[in-house]
């Protein structure tokens, strides 16, 4: 059986499939951060409010968790990964670009629920595919690479974003936005369709080195306590993770102008993307605990922060310091599976991992909305902020200071 393990990229430490797999994920956010900093503006112009923001991301994303759950339970099952992960990007794909037709908020709901259908079906196979592709000591790295990749595409978009409405409102200076907006939505199909054909032409199916001798049932039981744990305080910290689009409201509230989010925007994933790739090889080294209970950290200290904030500069250098947690959590938190779970049945773990890190967004962006509405930013912030500090805490007590491994 051919060793994709050894098969290196440009890039050290990195597989030629983790590499490509990172560029069908640089072009994918390309395409959706096209979309998404100019989503609360776009939903205001369509009638809506805050609520609308937290039930629009909270359904798309539990939507993806579900998902994201049976997919990693049948990709061990059949032991197939690219299948599933073209049939997920292809549907995010011709789907993501209809926001461009949206005439009212519940359209969107509906245009975001299915593209969040094809992230559910793709994300645990393609974890595995990074997964089966890099050898042990390297899987922190590897995922820390992948999400460096995802940010940078999302950097890429956002100011694609940002130079497409400069130019829309310079050459048609007295027409509405709305126009605009959907303008930039269409184009957003181009890099969406070259995510698709990386992803087909040039990404191999990986058979997994190992089958289990019965098709695994869809429960957390063959897990161990450790893996079990872990689960119930990312579901804790879950809860306080609520849609990033908050923090553009937040930024709107203090007096940034639309036309900034997606300076604002970029600026964030700039600072991922330079970050998950070290942090996630440095994991490696030290161990996952430090790094994801130092992040949780950084999280609620930005978000009390965000809560704070009353003047413009405070929130450009909030959005800065939140890259900083992404890129310091993102890579270490999806390794920690793999230190923990067996391979037999480490595309369930996936699953069961994605499905916990996104089945709280619901109940935490409408619980962000709700609090904006009736007690203000400071105390809406400030919940999320607490209840990151406990899941740090939790954390760190649950792990101990023994290896991972």
């Amino acid at each position: 059986m051919r060793d994709y393990t050894t098969e290196r990229s440009p890039f050290p430490g990195i597989s030629r499939t983790v590499f490509l797999v990172g560029l069908v994920s640089l072009f994918t956010d390309l395409s959706s951060e096209m979309i998404y900093p100019l989503m609360p503006a776009f939903i205001l112009l369509l009638g809506g409010g805050a609520l609308d923001v937290g039930a629009i991301e909270g359904l798309a994303e539990t939507t993806a968790s579900i998902g994201k759950l049976f997919s990693g339970w049948v990709t061990d099952r059949v032991g197939k990964r690219k299948v599933l992960v073209v049939l997920g990007y292809g549907i995010s794909s011709l789907s993501r670009p209809l926001v461009a037709l949206a005439l009212a908020p519940w359209n969107i709901i509906l245009i975001r629920f299915i593209d969040r259908i094809g992230k559910g079906i793709r994300t645990s196979p393609r974890d595995l595919l990074i997964t089966d592709s890099t050898v042990e000591t390297e899987r922190g790295r590897a995922f820390g690479f992948h999400r460096a990749m995802d940010h940078a595409g999302a950097a890429g978009g956002t100011l694609l974003a940002y130079l497409l409405l400069l130019w829309a409102s310079k050459a048609h200076s007295h027409g509405a936005l709305l126009p605009q907006y959907r303008m930039i939505f269409a184009a957003a199909a181009v890099p969406a369709a070259a995510a698709v054909l990386t992803l087909v032409l040039g990404v191999r199916e990986i058979p997994p080195k190992s089958r289990p001798k019965a098709p695994p049932a869809l429960t957390i039981r063959p897990f161990t306590a450790r893996f079990k744990g872990y689960l119930a305080i990312l579901l804790l910290f879950t809860l306080a993770n609520s849609s990033d689009m908050f923090l553009l409201w937040a930024a709107g509230m203090t007096g940034v102008p639309p036309l900034h989010y997606p300076l604002l925007w970029a600026l964030l994933h700039v600072v991922k993307s330079a970050i998950s790739t070290p942090g996630g090889s440095i994991s490696d080294r030290l161990g996952r605990r430090t790094f994801i209970v130092a992040g949780w950290l950084i999280y609620g200290a930005v978000y009390l922060g965000f809560g704070l904030a009353r003047e413009q500069y405070q929130i450009w250098l909030l959005f800065a310091a939140y890259g900083l947690f992404n890129g310091l959590t993102e890579g270490a938190e999806k390794a920690l599976v793999t230190d923990l779970t067996e391979e037999a049945t480490r595309g369930a773990a996936f699953g069961v991992y994605n499905f916990t890190a996104g089945i709280g967004l619901l109940p935490a962006s409408m619980l962000m909305g709700y609090l904006l509405n009736t007690s203000g930013k400071t105390i809406a912030f400030g919940v999320d902020a607490a209840l990151a500090g406990l899941a740090a805490l939790a954390l760190f007590l649950w792990l101990g200071p023994r290896k991972q491994r």
